[in-house]
């Protein structure tokens, strides 16, 4: 299979994982109706093996399509904004910091705190508008909660993934 393809094909794979993830355990979360899940370690992820690009678009085509199918109708734009952008300052921390084995935990560590600062930050503006400020800020921790629990999942997932050749050569090609 040439590169290309592999691409877009683990793209579309990350994108599937990712959703799944997210709909998989729903934790509600009082305030604005959503919920606590664990599909924030496969955003982080994404970023780190596929890329900044590649990561993004997985990140947030799969995460958006957890909102659409489970009938989060005005949240998808946002969650494609928020964990795109989240995957991609994760990838490119990977790829700037993750020089040695010890720098790649960091950046993973690292791409788990934007995740974590991005997902209340930003669910929180967007959320102001749409239910008010106190409704809003209640989401807020919750939603730490869900980026906490991202990056211990992603830092537990990353080593066991580093172990499949195709995954490891992936996220250490230089692109």
């Amino acid at each position: 299979m040439n590169s290309s393809l592999k691409k877009i094909v683990t793209t579309a794979l990350f994108a599937a994982l990712a959703c799944v993830a997210t709909m998989s355990i729903r934790i509600p979360t009082p305030g604005t109706g959503g919920y606590i899940h664990p599909g924030d370690a496969i955003v982080i992820l994404s970023g780190i093996i596929l890329g900044p690009t590649w990561g993004a678009l997985a990140a947030g085509i799969g995460s958006c399509m957890a909102d659409l199918i489970g009938g989060y109708f005005i949240y998808v734009p946002i969650t494609f904004a928020v964990k795109g952008f989240i995957a991609l300052i994760s990838g490119i921390l990977y790829q700037k910091i993750g020089k040695t084995q010890k720098t790649r935990y960091l950046a993973v560590a690292l791409g788990g705190i934007t995740d974590i600062i991005f997902v209340a930050c930003g669910y929180f503006l967007c959320e102001i508008p749409l239910y008010g400020a106190s409704a809003a800020a209640a989401s807020v921790p919750a939603n730490l909660i869900q980026g906490i629990s991202g990056l211990i999942i992603a830092f537990v997932l990353y080593p066991l993934l580093m172990t499949v050749p195709d995954v490891r050569q992936l996220a250490h090609k230089k692109s």
